[in-house]
């Protein structure tokens, strides 16, 4: 069975991004793009929330964005590649290939997703991450910690429950920046 795995970027005090909405402070390199490209590229699928899917359509319809350097069109490729599904009640339609639109999170058809799966899959958005958590889906996760303190928004982790997690892999990069990766336990 494949893992669903959560990823995501989150400050030092645990926010993915700050009290205005803005994940501008994340002090991204080379380094730690390489890392983050080649985690993704394992993925078959990505699930995701619409704002998440809508920042990250932009590296499939903006073929400028994979222009810019060897480094971004590896993403861009990775990201590509990936089937994605997307829980909205708001978008309309999607804007890239290989994509579906779903009205609600179904705890039930994820599982036959993963169970069905040759390939990993991933869940980004702190809210749609959240809904998985609570119901004890998720995996792994794959916490890349910022050195920055925001002070307050919108957390990268759930609330109001507890879940525990053995620590299988961490790493440093030059930029201050720490991957942490977790097995969920308890699933």
């Amino acid at each position: 069975m494949a893992k669903l795995i959560y990823v995501t970027n989150m400050s030092l005090d645990g926010y993915i991004e700050d009290e205005r909405g803005a994940f501008d402070w994340f002090p991204i390199d080379d380094e730690v793009f390489a890392f983050h490209t080649d985690l993704l590229r394992s993925v078959g699928t990505f699930l995701y929330g619409r704002r998440l899917y809508e920042a990250m359509s932009v590296w499939e319809t903006d073929a400028a964005l994979a222009a810019h350097s060897d480094l971004m069109a590896d993403f861009a490729s990775a990201w590509q590649a990936a089937s994605k599904v997307v829980y909205s009640t708001t978008l309309a339609a999607v804007s890239t290939a290989d994509t579906r639109l779903e009205p609600r999170f179904d705890p039930a058809a994820v599982c036959e997703l993963k169970a069905a799966a040759g390939r990993d899959l991933t869940v980004g958005g702190a809210d749609l991450a959240t809904q998985a958590f609570k119901a004890r889906l998720v995996d792994e996760c794959h916490l890349f910690v910022l050195p920055v303190v925001v002070g307050g928004g919108k957390p990268g982790l759930p609330t109001g429950m507890r879940a525990d997690f053995e620590l299988l892999d961490e790493r440093r990069f030059r930029n201050g920046v720490v991957h942490l990766r977790y097995r969920c336990l308890g699933q």
